[in-house]
C-alpha cells in the first residue's frame, strides 16, 4: 500500500512533527509478515447500539460477542473484527449497526431534542440516519435523503431494520429540497461528500478516486450543500457538518466560506460539557480541533473538531457544529388534506388488525396509496414533486378480503406491542432457517392470525398461521445470506 505522493507532501506540511506518529497507522497495512512498531495501530470494527430497542447497559449483558466501550460514543462499541456482528440474528431484529467509530461521531454531537425536526441531507448508506432516529424517540419528524436513488433504497432498508416509525426518505438533489422547506428544520446534519482521505486506511481504493477528482471538486459540492442546507435552518437552530476528509479546503475552508455567505452563523462548541461527559461516562481525549490558520480564517474556527488515527482508536474526521442566529419563527405547515382520509379508505380487515395493535395510531396521520397503508410522520408540508421512498412507517399491504402487516412494522413494533408472539432463543436453529424465509414448524398448538416472530424480545417480521400451518412471511429482499 502506498500513498500518493502528493498526499503524503501535504500531510507532512500540515502536521509537522507529528507526521511521523500519523504515518505509523499505516503500517499494520503495509507491514505483511514484519514485526509492528509500537505506534502502530490496527483497524478497528465498530458497531453502535440501537436505542430504540436495548440500553447500552441492556445490550452488554445478552452481547454474544467481545466488545468494548468506544470511549467518546455513549452507545459505541468495538469488537473483535474476527467476529461477524452482521451474521447474528440481533443484527437482523436491528439492534445495533456495523458503523466505523469515528463515523459514529457527528450524529452523537447534533443536538436532538424529542419532537424536532431533523434533516439528514446526504444520509445513504443510513449511519448516521439510524442514530438520528433513535435520539428522536419516534416523536418529530427525521428527513433522511440521498441525492442517488440506488443509494437511498440501501438507506431505506436501514431506516426500516432500526423500526424508525416518522422518517420521510427521499431522493433528490439539495437546491430542490430547499424550496420545499424553507427555514422548517430544527437540526440538520451535512455528513458531506469529500475526498476521503480519513478513511484510506480503512479503503485504500480511496485512494484511486483521490487522485482522479482531487480536493476541489469535492469543495464544490460542499459549499453548495451546505449553502442550500443553511436556507433550511431555522434561526436558532443548529447545523452539524462533516467529513471523512483531511484536507483543510474540505473542512475549515468550507465552514469559513458559510460564514462569509451567511453571517448569521456562527460555530459552536460541539462537545458536552464535562457534567455531562461524566454523567455518560464518556471521554473525548485525543480529540483535536480546527485551524484557523490552515485556512486564514476567523478564531472561531478553533471550535471545529479533527479526529486523527493516530490520536484516537478510529479513523479521520472533522466536524462543525453551527449555530443559526435569531428567533425561530419561519414559515407554517400544515398537514395536507388528503391525510384525513385514511380511516375512510381502510378495509374491515386492517381495521381489525390495527385494533391487535398496542400502537399509537392517530387516525389523522394515516393514508392510504396503492392499497398501503402508511402511518405519516407530524407536520410535513405538501411533497408533491419530491421523489419519495417511502413517506412515514409502512404499516401493511389491503389484499383482497386481508390486511398483510409489513416488515417495516415489525420491525418498529416493541415486545409488547402485540400479543401474538413466537419467541426463540437466538441460537434456536429455527430463527436462521426464518430469517432465510425456510419453512419452520413451532411446538404447539397456535390460532390462526398473524404472528410476530422475536429472537428473545426483540420483533423479526411475521409468520401467518392457518389452521396451525406456518407460513412464512419474512422479507425476501433482507433474507440471511
Amino acid at each position: 500500500m502506498n500513498l500518493p505522493k502528493l498526499f503524503e507532501d501535504r500531510m507532512r506540511t500540515l502536521l509537522g512533527e507529528e507526521y511521523e506518529a500519523y504515518l505509523q497507522c499505516y503500517e499494520p497495512l503495509r507491514s505483511g509478515q514484519r514485526p509492528l512498531s509500537s505506534g502502530s495501530k490496527p483497524l478497528r470494527g465498530g458497531l453502535r447500539v440501537n436505542m430504540l430497542k436495548s440500553t447500552p447497559g441492556e445490550f452488554e449483558e445478552i452481547c454474544p460477542f467481545s466488545v468494548k466501550r468506544i470511549p467518546w460514543v455513549w452507545n459505541g462499541y468495538y469488537y473483535d473484527t474476527k467476529e461477524q456482528p452482521s451474521k447474528h440474528p440481533y443484527y437482523y431484529a436491528g439492534l445495533y449497526y456495523i458503523q466505523e467509530p469515528s463515523a459514529m461521531t457527528p450524529a452523537s454531537l447534533l443536538p436532538i431534542e424529542k419532537g424536532d425536526r431533523v434533516l439528514d441531507i446526504c444520509a445513504a448508506p443510513g449511519g448516521k440516519s439510524t442514530e438520528l432516529g433513535a435520539r428522536l424517540g419516534g416523536e418529530g419528524v427525521l428527513v433522511s435523503n440521498d441525492i442517488s436513488n440506488s443509494r437511498a433504497k440501501a438507506l431505506l432498508k436501514n431506516i426500516e431494520l432500526f423500526g424508525i416509525r416518522n422518517a420521510l426518505v427521499l431522493s433528490e438533489a439539495p437546491n430542490k429540497l430547499a424550496g420545499y422547506f424553507p427555514e422548517y428544520f430544527d437540526k440538520i446534519l451535512i455528513d458531506a461528500p469529500c475526498s476521503g482521505e480519513g478513511m484510506f486506511r480503512k479503503s485504500p481504493a480511496i485512494m484511486k478516486n483521490w487522485e482522479q477528482y482531487g480536493v476541489g471538486y469535492y469543495n464544490k459540492l460542499q459549499k453548495e450543500i451546505i449553502q442550500f442546507a443553511a436556507k433550511m435552518l431555522k434561526p436558532g437552530g443548529y447545523m452539524l457538518y462533516s467529513t471523512c476528509t483531511f484536507s483543510p479546503e474540505e473542512n475549515e475552508g468550507t465552514i469559513a466560506y458559510l460564514l462569509e455567505e451567511c453571517p448569521e452563523f456562527e460555530v459552536a462548541n460541539a462537545l458536552p460539557d464535562e457534567k455531562v461527559q461524566r454523567e455518560l461516562g464518556i471521554s473525548y481525549e485525543g480529540f483535536d480541533f480546527g485551524r484557523p490558520e490552515w485556512v486564514d480564517g476567523k478564531e472561531e474556527l478553533k471550535h471545529c473538531i479533527r479526529l486523527w488515527p493516530h490520536k484516537i482508536d478510529g479513523e479521520g474526521h472533522f466536524v462543525a457544529l453551527l449555530h443559526k442566529r435569531g428567533e425561530a419563527g419561519g414559515p407554517a405547515y400544515d398537514l395536507p388534506g388528503s391525510q384525513s382520509q385514511g380511516k375512510k379508505l381502510l378495509s374491515e380487515e386492517a381495521l381489525d388488525f390495527f385494533k391487535a395493535l398496542k400502537l399509537p395510531i392517530k387516525e389523522e396521520l394515516l393514508t392510504v396509496r396503492e392499497d398501503r397503508v402508511y402511518l405519516l410522520p407530524e407536520g410535513l408540508p405538501d411533497l408533491k414533486g419530491l421523489r419519495i421512498l417511502r413517506q412515514g412507517l409502512l404499516l401493511g399491504e389491503m389484499k383482497k378480503q386481508r390486511f398483510e402487516p409489513s416488515q417495516a412494522l415489525a420491525n418498529a413494533l416493541g415486545f409488547k406491542e402485540y400479543d401474538k408472539v413466537i419467541q426463540f432463543h437466538e441460537d434456536d436453529p429455527n430463527v436462521i432457517r426464518y430469517l432465510k424465509c425456510e419453512a419452520i414448524e413451532p411446538e404447539g398448538e397456535y390460532q390462526d392470525g398473524w404472528y410476530l416472530v422475536c429472537v428473545k424480545e426483540y420483533p423479526l417480521g411475521w409468520i401467518k398461521v392457518a389452521k396451525n400451518h406456518f407460513k412464512n412471511k419474512y422479507l425476501p429482499g433482507w433474507r440471511w445470506v
